[in-house]
């Protein structure tokens, strides 16, 4: 008899059962969980989305080296007051040139003050005909100032330099704008919302002039405009890159104060004031929003409509 007792007492102690002081949880259950993953690993987080979109960027990316986008063509910049304006608002330049025997009025001395005091714009005298023929005959009042070609962007760096810098990136893409003071305006609005820069198609569309730096207001040193071939393309890049592309359209399925997306990487698209988006590009867009104006208006000029945009974003990010 005790000898069963005993064996049954060892059966019943080899048993895994309940542990003491274990608040009735098996000793498995007590086990840790290992350290908690670095953001970059967690779903949902910031540094998880950057990290993820950095990686689809570098599969996609040519395996070529590049040295930047296109280049513009010179400019050059004719009459007293143009000249001067563009001097005095940090236009690029080159060459000064100035008409022998010119009268020095007060503009004159003024333009060659700002081009001396930049150290970098050489000063050529030429006489008259020369100035005619460089400027097709044009009334350049004595003054020709030589802009150099713009030097563009390559599309993805653009999302290179906001990844670089650990944050999502945010692209203005316009189709159709063809007035250089809007563009320039739009350049200053991304400059002052942290955007990271500007796409533009190659045709039909305002390039980097001397207008659209005079309308930057300086922000165009800082803010790099990239221009391509076929803008529906670069925005299917950027799509593959996992950013979202958001068109602007009057006639929009969301408004922009209600989509979630625009806290996220963003491309948002904005059309000419007239023709707004063109189809191709409409249709590539991941959505398309609107802009609720009470006051009934048809539309807003293109800077506008970027800068409401841009502070929506800018506002989620915050």
């Amino acid at each position: 008899m005790a000898g069963n007792s005993q064996r049954r007492n060892r059966r019943t102690s080899n048993k895994k059962g309940m542990q003491v002081g274990s608040g009735g949880q098996r000793r498995r259950g007590l086990e840790g969980k290992g350290p908690t993953p670095p953001a970059e690993a967690r779903k949902k987080h910031k540094k998880n989305r950057i990290a993820t979109a950095k990686a689809k960027q570098a599969a996609v990316r040519r395996p070529a080296p590049r040295r930047g986008g296109a280049k513009g063509t010179s400019e050059m910049v004719v009459g007293r007051n143009p000249v001067f304006e563009a001097l005095r608002d940090g236009v690029p330049a080159t060459t000064l040139y100035v008409q022998q025997y010119i009268d020095n009025d007060e503009r004159v001395r003024e333009a060659l003050q700002l081009a001396g005091a930049r150290g970098n714009i050489n000063l050529m005298e030429a006489p008259r005909p020369e100035l005619d023929r460089m400027t097709n005959g044009l009334n350049h009042q004595g003054l020709v100032l030589q802009v150099p070609p713009y030097e563009y962007a390559h599309p993805e760096d653009l999302t290179t330099a906001a990844y670089d810098n650990g944050e999502d990136p945010l692209i203005v893409a316009l189709d159709g704008v063809t007035d250089p003071r809007n563009l320039g305006a739009i350049v200053r609005s991304v400059s002052a919302f942290g955007g990271h820069g500007v796409v533009v198609p190659e045709r039909r569309a305002a390039g980097m002039t001397a207008g659209a730096w005079k309308s930057s207001a300086g922000t165009a040193a800082r803010t790099p405009v990239s221009r391509v071939t076929n803008l529906t393309r670069a925005l299917e890049g950027y799509q593959k890159a996992g950013i979202t592309v958001v068109g602007l359209a009057a006639d929009g399925e969301h408004t922009v104060e209600d989509l979630e997306a625009l806290a996220g990487p963003v491309v948002i698209v904005i059309g000419s004031e007239g023709k707004g988006l063109g189809r191709l590009v409409g249709e590539t867009c991941d959505y398309r929003v609107r802009i609720s104006m009470p006051g009934g208006a048809e539309s807003l000029n293109a800077g506008v409509a970027a800068g409401i945009v841009l502070y929506e974003v800018a506002r989620r990010r915050a």
